[in-house]
C-alpha cells in the first residue's frame, strides 16, 4: 500500500467557496461560445487535462480523465529549464450547468495553493464560459523571488487555458 504525500497546504477544496485569506487570489471567467454542444465539448476537454495539454504543460496524469486523488505532474519552465511540479486532483464538478476539477499542488510543487479549470452553461441566454481560478503563496524561494512577475505568469496562462478549450 503507498502512503498518498500530502497536500502542501491546509485549506483543500477551497475553491468551490470563498478563498481563504494568506494567499494570492484570482479568478477569470470568459465567454467561449454558446450552445449546450459547446458546453459539452469543453467540459469534456477540460476533463481530459486539455487546458494543461494545449499549454504545453502537460507532463503525465494517473488517470485519463480527471477524478479525485488522480495525481497530475505539470512542468513549468522554458525549454531545458523548468520544473516538474507535482498535483491532485482535490474534486471533480459534475453539475448539470457546471463541469470541470480542481487540483492541489504537493511538495515540490513550485506554489502551494489549489487551482481550478472549469466551463460553466448559462440556461438563461446559452452562454458558455471557461472559467480558471486559484489561490496561492510561493512555495520555493525562486517563487518568491520572482514576486509580481510570477503573478503575470499566472494571469497569463490562466487566458492560455480558458483559449484552449474554445470551440475551433
Amino acid at each position: 500500500m503507498t502512503q498518498e504525500r500530502p497536500f502542501t497546504y491546509p485549506d483543500v477544496g477551497a475553491t468551490r467557496g470563498e478563498f481563504p485569506p494568506g494567499y494570492h487570489h484570482f479568478r477569470i471567467r470568459r465567454r467561449i461560445g454558446s450552445g449546450r454542444a459547446v458546453f459539452e465539448q469543453a467540459a469534456t476537454r477540460i476533463l481530459a487535462y486539455a487546458m494543461q495539454r494545449e499549454t504545453g504543460i502537460y507532463a503525465h496524469a494517473t488517470t485519463p480523465t480527471a477524478e479525485p486523488g488522480t495525481e497530475l505532474t505539470v512542468r513549468l519552465g522554458l525549454g531545458p529549464i523548468g520544473v516538474n511540479a507535482p498535483c491532485r486532483v482535490v474534486y471533480v464538478l459534475t453539475e448539470p450547468n457546471l463541469r470541470g476539477f480542481a487540483y492541489g499542488t504537493l511538495p515540490g510543487h513550485p506554489e502551494s495553493g489549489e487551482e481550478l479549470f472549469a466551463v460553466e452553461y448559462d440556461p438563461s441566454d446559452e452562454s458558455v464560459y471557461g472559467i480558471v481560478a486559484a489561490f496561492s503563496r510561493p512555495g520555493a524561494w525562486y517563487v518568491r523571488l520572482g514576486g509580481p512577475v510570477v503573478r503575470l505568469i499566472q494571469h497569463w496562462f490562466a487566458g492560455r487555458y480558458v483559449a484552449a478549450i474554445r470551440p475551433n
